[in-house]
């Protein structure tokens, strides 16, 4: 049974594979971004060991989640900062709105977070009459273009810089050949303003520290720290997977994410912030709040095969790497988390009824868990989402036919024999020829099978 989003997915995702513009962007940008990569990793002595290491923390923190959150809020508390414990997306906008309300507060500025486009906080402002600004680059010309961000880390990696220019040329009237630098520099003098007149500062945070009470935060822009200090509150929504033990743990996340995000060494920026402003303190809003975001986490907390998923630490390494994602695009998801990582967790998240088909989307040649810098293992992830799907009982009954008789044929050699190649050829084009693709040929059956001509060969010797 083809859920609604599976026969869009399956829609946009062929005409965008045929976009070569679209592929020329993409590959144009995935391939500046494999060469930082690979020069960013260098740094490491022993990369692997990095990697192994940060998986059993990852590893240790889910095992521990119960005990880890209560630590951080704890802590968190202690500083003056309030914690709110949110279940799902409306929970979650509606504790914020409480909060909005009891200040009065109309104006928002927001830096990139990905939870914040998970539970759809702008458009939730947008009909509360708020007006919202994205203050990271990527995410303010994304927000022009009234679209959703293309990629975890680099939220306009679909445009070129001629598209940019013409954008800003339509909303502020600058030159259509305007250059990066000029665009950068309009973009700064239409948001540096905002910093200091939104009531309300948004965030996400890349971890959360539990045994300091602090939330992480790493960028190059200086936008999320300017979305920190100026407005009178600070709103951090953090999904609870983020928490890492200890401050020092910071000192290998830090790097990780760096390099496999954009191949830095270490980001331009990188806060840790924990709570409002002290007595003293120059700057800082006076209220900072920690929304932890479950929304569907702990269901896939509850898969014990699956709950690697909650590992990620949102580098996009895997969205680069990944063959089907430089075809389709990151928009064809129509989910936050797309790309690999997003289709081993949105089933979990959002349904697996509704979003099993993102599990097939996949090639399944590993080169997502081959650059995954916490080691999560995620075409098998992938292959046991496959699993749950059929087991689930929630996949049409022709494909559970097929694939019946596939396995019956397969395991007796005789059937497979039984049918001659110009059978097989005739089966294959009148069965098969639509779920191949129209853009590709049908491969041709011999007329006789391997098995049938080593026989022969056997007895010609």
């Amino acid at each position: 049974m083809s859920s609604a989003q599976e026969t869009t997915f399956l829609k946009d995702s062929a005409a965008k594979a045929f976009d070569m513009r679209h592929r020329q962007i993409i590959n144009y940008n995935i391939d500046k971004y494999d060469v930082a990569v690979q020069s960013g990793l260098l740094q490491f002595q022993h990369l692997e060991n990095a990697r192994r290491k940060a998986h059993i923390i990852k590893w240790k923190v889910m095992e521990n989640l119960d005990k880890l959150l209560p630590e951080f809020e704890s802590n968190f508390l202690r500083k003056g900062g309030k914690v709110i414990w949110a279940n799902d997306a409306e929970e979650a906008r509606q504790e914020i709105w409480k909060i909005m309300e009891r200040s009065g507060a109309k104006t928002v500025v927001k830096s990139k977070s990905m939870t914040t486009e998970e539970i759809e906080l702008n458009h939730f402002f947008e009909g509360k009459g708020v007006k919202t600004v994205e203050s990271d680059l990527g995410e303010y010309i994304v927000q022009l273009l009234n679209q959703k961000p293309y990629h975890i880390v680099t939220p306009a990696m679909h445009l070129s810089l001629q598209d940019i220019a013409a954008l800003f040329h339509q909303h502020f009237g600058t030159p259509p050949d305007a250059t990066a630098q000029d665009l950068t520099l309009q973009a700064r003098k239409l948001l540096r303003e905002q910093y200091t007149a939104a009531d309300v500062g948004i965030t996400g945070a890349n971890f959360l520290i539990a045994d300091t009470g602090s939330i992480a935060l790493t960028e190059n822009e200086g936008n999320a720290r300017l979305t920190t200090t100026f407005p009178k509150i600070h709103i951090a929504i953090v999904g609870i997977e983020k928490v890492i033990p200890s401050l020092a743990d910071l000192d290998l996340f830090w790097p990780l994410l760096a390099t496999h995000g954009t191949g830095q060494r270490l980001t331009v920026y990188n806060s840790i912030i924990g709570g409002p402003r002290q007595e003293g303190e120059t700057d800082g809003p006076e209220e900072m709040y920690v929304v932890l975001l479950d929304n569907g986490r702990t269901d896939l907390l509850a898969q014990k095969e699956q709950r690697q998923g909650l590992y990620c630490i949102r580098c996009g390494a895997c969205l680069n790497g990944c063959p089907i994602y430089k075809n389709v695009g990151g928009h064809t998801y129509n989910t936050t988390y797309s790309g690999p990582i997003g289709s081993i967790i949105t089933p979990h998240l959002r349904g697996m009824e509704a979003f099993k088909h993102l599990s097939y989307a996949s090639s399944l040649c590993g080169k997502c868990t081959e650059v995954c810098p916490v080691k999560i293992d995620i075409h098998q992830m992938l292959l046991l989402n496959r699993r749950d799907a059929v087991a689930s009982n929630i996949v049409s009954k022709s494909e559970k036919a097929t694939w019946k008789g596939f396995t019956f044929a397969m395991t007796k050699r005789w059937v497979v024999d039984l049918l001659g190649g110009k059978l097989k050829n005739i089966l294959l084009s009148r069965f098969f020829k639509k779920a191949w693709g129209k853009r590709r040929n049908l491969p041709f059956v011999a007329p006789k099978s391997f098995a049938q001509q080593w026989k022969a060969k056997d007895k010609a010797d």
